[in-house]
């Protein structure tokens, strides 16, 4: 047997269809443990597995927190594969995506391309013509894969030294 893969991948389950539906506060803990969990396993180019910046960088990450998040005026989107949390996204009220984490669990299955796509069409619907963020060291090659360019010189303020990007969204 040349093609073992192939063949267990014919004989597979199809990967379960990805959901992204607004967040509610009852999505509050799942967020929050994707949130963690995607700063504490995937991140490591970021905060080079140092315990202090990974609390510094998840100290907002908790439900109580993601609770007034979704009470405030962001916009915040929940996705799930097969009944269980897979992405989380959101949109700030200036039109900037404000975050965008996938759960160590679904990598590589599509849940944050899904989520970013998601995101921009909100961007469009609500009139922008361009999109902003700022993507960690970490995520930088998938906003990049994704048509996001560089426009500045990295700088703090999303948890850990972040790059400033754009992307036209006409």
């Amino acid at each position: 047997m040349q093609n073992k893969r192939g063949i267990s991948q014919a004989f597979a389950r199809p990967a379960a269809e990805l959901v992204i539906r607004p967040a509610t506060v009852f999505d509050v803990f799942a967020m929050s443990q994707v949130l963690i969990a995607s700063i504490r396993d995937l991140c490591q180019a970021d905060h080079g597995g140092d315990a202090g910046k990974i609390a510094d960088w998840t100290a907002n990450k908790s439900p109580a927190q993601i609770r007034n998040w979704i009470d405030g005026p962001g916009r915040y989107w929940l996705a799930e594969r097969g009944g269980g949390p897979a992405a989380v996204g959101g949109l700030g009220p200036d039109g900037t995506v404000s975050l965008l984490y996938v759960s160590p669990d679904a990598v590589g299955q599509g849940s944050g391309s899904g989520v970013l796509s998601h995101l921009e069409t909100e961007l469009r619907r609500a009139g922008h013509s361009e999109g902003r963020l700022n993507a960690t060291r970490t995520a930088l090659g998938f906003y990049s894969s994704n048509g996001w360019q560089r426009i500045d010189a990295a700088q703090g303020g999303c948890g850990t030294a972040c790059i400033p990007m754009r992307k036209s969204l006409l």
